[in-house]
C-alpha cells in the first residue's frame, strides 16, 4: 500500500513506528473517541503493530494503514477497513490531537475508500461515530457518505448516541 496525496502518503505499517503510534495513542481524543487504541507502553503499540501487519494478506483485515505527512514524514494517525460480524465493512479513522482541524482525515479517507474498495471489491463502506464528535462527522460528509441512523447505539462497548453512515461506490 503506498497512496500518495498532496500532503499525505497512506502506506503500510512498519515495526519502527510504535513510538509514534504510541505516543499519537496518549492524547485526550484518542481516549474519548477511540480508547481501545490507548497503548500504556511503546511495546504494546510495538504488539499492536505487528498484528496489524500480520492482517495485510488477509481476507478480512482489519486493514489498518498509518497517515504520514509528506512534508516531514510525521505519522499522523491512521485510516482503516474493519469486516463487521455480518460482513459488511466499516471505515475508520483517527488523527492525533496536535494535527486535526487541518482536514487530513478528510483528505485520507478520500484517497483510501476508492483503493481498498476496488482491491477487496467492496460496493457499501460503514461508518460509525459518536454524536458528539462533530469533526468526525464532518469528515464523513465532505467525504460523501449519508446519514442512515442516528440515535442510541453500541460504541465502544457502551450505549450512546451514535451516528451511522453510508458510503457507495
Amino acid at each position: 500500500m503506498n497512496i500518495k496525496t498532496s500532503r499525505l502518503t497512506i502506506k503500510t505499517f512498519s515495526p519502527n513506528m510504535a513510538q509514534s503510534v504510541y505516543e499519537n495513542s496518549q492524547d485526550d481524543d484518542t481516549r474519548r473517541f477511540v480508547p481501545d487504541e490507548v497503548y500504556d507502553s511503546v511495546e504494546e503499540a510495538h504488539e499492536a503493530i505487528e498484528f496489524l501487519m500480520s492482517r495485510y494478506d488477509s481476507a478480512d483485515g482489519p486493514f489498518v494503514y498509518p497517515i504520514i505527512t509528506n512534508d516531514g514524514g510525521k505519522k499522523i494517525g491512521y485510516v482503516q477497513l474493519c469486516k463487521l460480524d455480518d460482513g459488511a465493512w466499516e471505515i475508520g479513522y483517527h488523527i492525533a490531537k496536535s494535527f486535526t482541524g487541518k482536514g487530513y482525515a478528510t483528505e485520507a479517507v478520500k484517497a483510501f475508500l476508492p483503493v481498498m474498495a476496488k482491491k477487496l471489491n467492496i460496493k457499501e463502506v460503514y461508518g460509525i461515530s459518536l454524536a458528539e464528535n462533530t469533526a468526525s462527522v464532518r469528515v464523513f460528509e465532505k467525504c460523501g457518505f449519508t446519514k442512515i441512523y442516528q440515535g442510541p447505539g453500541n460504541y465502544q462497548g457502551k450505549e450512546v448516541q451514535i451516528i451511522k453512515v453510508s458510503w457507495k461506490k
